[in-house]
């Protein structure tokens, strides 16, 4: 058997490496397994991925010892501006339009390169003593008694811990070997992703325009470049990214419009199915989920990571003040507060981004009046942008404590 840790972390993307540095900075023992090697995942080109970060999570970041590696490649996001309309014909006179100025945190959020955070994420958990890395391994099994969870990895090495925790992702192994199903739908749709370079500066807007086929985002990362999601059929996308890199953008550009002046790509381009889909549980016997492996939504609003995150601040809280009164971190009565403090909030979340998507990709004219409608009404209403805004900001609800950027 190999050396115990307190905790086994399956995934080392994202979400795995944020919780395994909140935990160990206050005293756990983790083991961060991964399928991919290290080299891969420190990989430092350029391949179009950015996360839009809320600024809770940068509170996060910071807290946990991250921020500062990424600090100078961030692209702070200072307004957002939402339309509605057709390709080519430009958007509805009414918008919504979020300035960082209505609240005095700061700005609501950055784009952070995935390249960037990756690298971060691996070099703070190389300096963190209690973090084990076990990369380009594969788990095989795992089987669970009254002590904690024993893993058997593809080399026959078997790490175990008193609690394991599956980051890896909408298809998550930890789950479905603990036999916990999940319950979702596919929304015929697939994001195209990819990043542009542009002849004029965004200035830290992010534009989300919402288009019958599904919404298209516009994301500012740093210099005159922007990160692009767009959401077309899955029939469509397919063959949009079969094309050409000029035909690409000659179906994109009237998408995009002209008020960044000429684009042009740089960097790879990416596809990604969409659906929603949801565990029937966060938790079983010394076992928790965490990020998509829990809960996995549409990118309409850009949670995602966000919704991980919290996840990471609540499970390591939850598991820190349990273990600083001397209780069993892998029981289920410890792990039962966790998933009361992330569920409802996680399932509201899922099906707004579910209800907005539904709301917006179609072309329905009585909708299409109605949702203008509303859009102008928010967008007059101080209150009601201030609410939004700090709700883009993560600022709202329960918020764990390093999500308010204070130590545990």
């Amino acid at each position: 058997m190999t050396k115990a840790s307190d905790i086994l972390i399956v995934g080392g993307g994202l979400n795995g490496p944020a919780l395994a540095l909140a935990l160990a900075q206050t005293g756990h023992s983790v083991t961060v397994i991964d399928s991919l090697a290290e080299k891969v995942r420190k990989n430092a080109a350029f391949d179009g991925r950015a996360y839009a970060l809320a600024l809770a999570s940068q509170r996060l970041l910071d807290a946990i010892g991250v921020w500062g590696r990424v600090a100078e490649h961030a692209q702070p996001m200072l307004e957002i501006k939402v339309t509605d309309g057709h390709a080519g014909a430009g958007p509805s006179p009414f918008f919504m339009h979020f300035d960082h100025a209505e609240i005095e945190e700061g700005p609501m959020g950055y784009m952070v390169e995935d390249r960037h955070l990756r690298r971060a994420f691996l070099d703070a958990m190389a300096e963190e003593r209690r973090i084990t890395q076990l990369s380009g391994k594969t788990v095989m099994s795992q089987d669970t008694d009254a002590s904690g969870v024993t893993l058997t990895l593809d080399d026959g090495s078997t790490p175990a811990g008193q609690l394991v925790i599956g980051c890896d992702g909408r298809r998550s192994g930890t789950a479905a070997r603990a036999g916990i199903k999940r319950t979702g739908w596919d929304y015929g749709q697939t994001a195209l992703v990819c990043a542009i370079e542009h002849e004029l500066p965004h200035h830290g807007v992010a534009h989300q325009f919402f288009m019958p086929p599904g919404p298209l985002a516009i994301l500012p990362l740093t210099g005159n470049r922007s990160s692009i999601v767009w959401s077309e059929s899955t029939e469509t996308a397919q063959r949009i990214n079969a094309m050409s890199e000029a035909d690409y953008l000659q179906v994109l550009r009237p998408r995009f419009g002209d008020f960044l002046g000429n684009i042009r790509l740089q960097g790879d381009r990416f596809t990604y199915p969409l659906n929603l889909t949801i565990a029937n549980s966060f938790i079983s016997d010394h076992l928790a989920l965490v990020g998509d492996a829990a809960h996995g939504m549409h990118p309409i609003a850009g949670q995602g990571l966000n919704a991980g995150l919290r996840d990471v601040g609540a499970l390591a809280e939850v598991l820190t003040l349990a273990g600083r009164r001397g209780e069993d971190i892998g029981s289920t009565l410890v792990l039962e507060r966790y998933q009361e403090w992330r569920r409802f909030d996680t399932a509201s979340l899922a099906m707004a981004t579910d209800v907005f998507n539904k709301l917006f990709s179609n072309d329905n004219p009585l909708l299409r009046i109605g949702r203008d409608i509303g859009m102008g009404i928010v967008g007059s209403l101080p209150g009601l942008r201030r609410g939004f805004v700090r709700e883009a900001a993560g600022l709202t609800g329960d918020l764990p404590k390093l999500l308010q950027g204070r130590p545990i």
